[in-house]
């Protein structure tokens, strides 16, 4: 009987002589990815089409297109009345009736938008005339436009403690800078913090729906509609009520200031005093897009403020981007604050 030799058991070791083992010391670096640089494109279109200043040309054809379909609008609705009247007086008497209350109701949207407008020009003469009393150091001009804001502000309740206490105060004031500063710390503060909060809401809003919605374009209408609810409402903590073309006036305004200043370009120091910001447009592109668009956002608050404060920093500090977008951003994408 032939002896058969067993298997071994248990692993088998092979020697390898001529051949040396790899080690993970000699494996090639993974190559890193050189993405580009967020930049922000949804809020680079929204200054530019806000920004950009139409043509007299554009402006006729608009002018004499909306002339035009009004005419062709009242035409019509002149001639259904009055041939429904011939037809059927009750049913015709209806219509004019349907007719006079939607021209009254017209009326009334016309003339809250003239006040508003006319809120807004008060407020930027308002604003010319505290420059006028700085750059002239004038005790007595100063103490006229201060009493201009005071009657402005007369019927704020959240400022009825700041304005006892610049009445309070006032006398103590012998020249306009430290009048102005006066008016600003009682009145301007309490306001200020107000419109920050909004700035950082709506920063908040624009990188979130750029970070997670993926449809073209969607990060541009958010980014327009967000800016302007935000500019409509700095407005408004600050006196101004602006209307449909108040809001487009502001909003126009902003970004002219803007693109006068250079502060729409987005450069690496940004992104690196951002909360993570250049980590995640590592990550994500979409992530670093959405910090740029919050960053960018929360500069069109800033300016928003300096366009519809009544009296321009003079003891108080001009906000800071980074330090708003921080708080608005802080946790959003999991950064550190």
């Amino acid at each position: 009987m032939t002896d058969l030799k067993k298997p071994a058991k248990g692993p088998v070791l092979f020697e390898l002589e001529d051949e040396k083992t790899p080690s993970p010391a000699d494996v090639p670096p993974v190559p890193e990815v050189d993405l580009p640089i967020p930049t922000g494109s949804a809020m680079q279109s929204v200054v530019a089409i806000t920004a950009r200043r139409p043509s007299r040309l554009g402006r006729w054809f608009w002018g004499l297109l909306v002339s035009l379909v009004g005419f062709v609008l009242s035409v019509a609705a002149y001639d259904f009345v009055t041939g429904l009247i011939a037809r059927n007086p009750y049913l015709g008497m209806g219509a004019l009736a349907l007719l006079g209350a939607f021209l009254l109701v017209l009326l009334a949207l016309a003339l809250k938008e003239a006040f508003a407008l006319l809120r807004l020009r008060r407020v930027d003469g308002l604003q010319r005339e505290v420059t006028r009393a700085l750059t002239h150091q004038d005790l007595g001009e100063a103490r006229l436009v201060v009493a201009k804001v005071e009657r402005f502000y007369a019927g704020r309740a959240e400022l009825k403690w700041g304005l006892t206490r610049l009445t309070e105060r006032k006398p103590d004031a012998f020249d306009a800078d430290a009048l102005l500063g006066m008016a600003e710390a009682e009145l301007m503060v309490p306001l200020d913090q107000a419109a920050l909060r909004e700035v950082e809401a709506a920063a908040r809003q624009v990188a979130t729906v750029t970070a997670i919605v993926p449809i073209a374009l969607a990060d541009v209408a958010a980014a327009l509609t967000s800016n302007i609810r935000m500019i409509r409402r700095v407005a408004e903590i600050y006196g101004g009520r602006a209307g449909t073309f108040g809001s487009w006036r502001l909003m126009r305004a902003v970004m002219t200031h803007l693109v006068a200043t250079g502060a729409v370009a987005v450069g690496d120091d940004l992104l690196g005093s951002l909360a993570g910001g250049g980590v995640l447009s590592k990550l994500s592109r979409r992530f670093g897009e959405g910090v740029v668009n919050g960053a960018l956002t929360a500069r069109v608050g800033v300016a928003a403020i300096e366009v519809c404060r009544p009296i321009p920093f003079v003891v108080t500090s001009r906000p800071s981007v980074t330090h708003i977008v921080k708080r608005a951003l802080t946790g959003l994408f999991g950064a550190k604050g």
